[in-house]
């Protein structure tokens, strides 16, 4: 991907920031510049509950996920970020503060500035939130960037090119399906599914078919060993753990591949329809390009086997999936902040 233009003295502008951070409803990236990823952890916080209210942080990131239905009733766990915006103020605070704490050891040079990526269709409230909680945490500046341009640059997409991309970002909260050209957004429809949707679909499946009670991380397991978006006849199975919902003792059932893909078949269908009515709002000069080069696909999402498959079926369209889909907005905000004129480019107005 080509280079915008740098000042000679670029600490001298505006659009220059330090670190990178990748929000994320499931898990959080920072990048450093000159550093790489430095930071790659489950978006979750472990709080004991304390007198009068108060919540005491016991745990950040991993060792908090490794608590999620499993830790004594003091103790809850919270996802700080839902659906790609802060649902939780303080924790969300607490969170990017530990995971920043942890970055700075690899950028000791007073208080840094910050560019975090947030989805096309956050509302102005949930953009204060973000700087609010940026700020908070001893921040010099935070900056604010396009996260389906940024994803897109990830993905080694020429979005700086007078082209049309198309780039479709399934994360844990949310879906992002996005038309690109020149560094712009010409359009984007977003839609708050995404691989957490889809786990709760299983966790349902289970219980209503199984009468058997899982948790969050045994229903992404499942997912990801079982979960198809084209089912062919090719029936896989898995033995899962979990708690008799009549009797309350603990059981092992089987559940197959059909079952799963039954399960998420909803939160496909919104993806899908989701990519059609970005496609039918794609100007035609552009959408010429699309038929060409086709649609990369990228975020945890992206990785459900035969997706590729299903998303070529319905729009007839070659489908690209990103082979570093987990890791695209993180490399594309490391890689905007790496180019003050790329990320000049790509910053919220």
């Amino acid at each position: 991907m080509k280079e915008l233009s740098r000042s000679v003295f670029p600490w001298m502008r505006p659009w220059v920031a330090d670190i990178s951070v990748d929000l994320g409803t499931t898990n959080t990236l920072v990048y450093v510049r000159g550093k790489g990823i430095v930071v790659n952890e489950p978006s979750v916080v472990a709080v004991r509950e304390g007198a009068q209210g108060k919540q005491e942080v016991i745990a950040v990131g991993q060792e908090a996920k490794a608590l999620v239905g499993k830790a004594p009733t003091m103790i809850r766990t919270v996802r700080p970020i839902k659906q790609g915006v802060v649902a939780d103020f303080d924790l969300a605070k607490e969170m990017l503060e530990f995971f920043i704490r942890r970055a700075r050891r690899r950028w000791p040079f007073g208080k840094p500035s910050i560019a975090v990526s947030l989805p096309h269709g956050v509302t102005e409230i949930e953009r204060r939130a973000v700087e609010e909680v940026g700020y908070s945490i001893g921040a010099k500046k935070i900056l604010l960037i396009k996260e389906p341009i940024v994803a897109a640059i990830g993905a080694e997409m020429p979005v700086l090119e007078p082209v049309g991309n198309m780039l479709v970002d399934i994360g844990g909260g949310t879906t992002e399906v996005a038309v690109l050209s020149l560094a712009g957004i010409v359009c984007c429809h977003s839609v708050r599914v995404g691989g957490d949707a889809m786990d709760e679909k299983i966790i349902e499946m289970v219980k209503r078919r199984h009468h058997l009670l899982i948790g969050e991380q045994t229903a992404e397991q499942v997912k990801i060993a079982l979960g198809t978006a084209w089912p062919d006849g090719e029936v896989q199975k898995a033995r899962v753990k979990g708690r008799d919902s009549v009797t309350g003792l603990p059981r092992i059932v089987e559940i197959d591949s059909n079952e799963i893909a039954e399960a998420i078949a909803p939160s496909v269908r919104v993806i899908v329809n989701a990519i059609k009515m970005a496609l039918a709002n794609t100007p035609p000069a552009l959408s010429g390009d699309i038929v060409e080069k086709g649609i990369v696909i990228t975020g945890g999402g992206a990785l459900i086997r035969k997706l590729d498959i299903r998303l070529q079926h319905e729009t007839g369209l070659p489908i690209i999936i990103d082979k570093g889909a987990l890791l695209s907005v993180a490399l594309g905000g490391g890689r905007a902040i790496e180019n003050p004129g790329l990320l000049e480019a790509i910053s919220m107005a």
